[in-house]
């Protein structure tokens, strides 16, 4: 995906009929990138169903696409928490999840946490570039039992 097109992508919420494309989002930048993120420790059917049942009828959904590609999402849960970011690996580096982080600045309208694992150093410090701080490690409470780190944007911060 080259830059232009990147910029261009369309963001838009996401519909019922986005349920498979967004789980192969999900599967398909949850393996890529290992190891840093951790491999999906469900099979890729009950990620498919995961986010039908789950995911789309619980959270402010949003997708990107481009020339007809999905090619990420994020999942916001208010009042101020991003839960899922995720973008196919050629979609990256674009300028495509600093529109989504902008988005979702403007829908949550004030402090925004989100949990990454420890291992993903290139998800840290694109955080930290937006304004996300630092605030909290564990080692390992979540089904991946991965060390992760939330972070908190505050609007009013210098």
């Amino acid at each position: 995906m080259s830059a232009d097109v990147a910029g261009a992508a369309e963001i838009r919420q996401a519909g019922a009929d986005d349920s498979d494309a967004i789980a192969a989002v999900l599967w398909e930048a949850r393996q890529e990138n290992v190891p840093a993120i951790p491999p999906m420790v469900h099979p890729e059917d009950d990620v498919h169903r995961w986010v039908r049942e789950q995911l789309l009828p619980v959270h402010d959904v949003w997708v990107a696409g481009a020339r007809g590609e999905l090619v990420g999402f994020m999942a916001l849960a208010r009042p101020d928490w991003i839960e899922h970011i995720y973008l196919r690996s050629h979609a990256t580096g674009h300028g495509l999840g600093t529109r989504l982080i902008d988005l979702a600045k403007q829908e949550l309208g004030g402090s925004i946490q989100l949990w990454t694992f420890q291992s993903n150093l290139g998800a840290r410090r694109f955080y930290e570039r937006l304004g996300f701080v630092e605030v909290e490690w564990t080692e390992g409470d979540n089904e991946e039992g991965a060390p992760d780190v939330r972070f908190l944007f505050s609007p009013s911060a210098p």
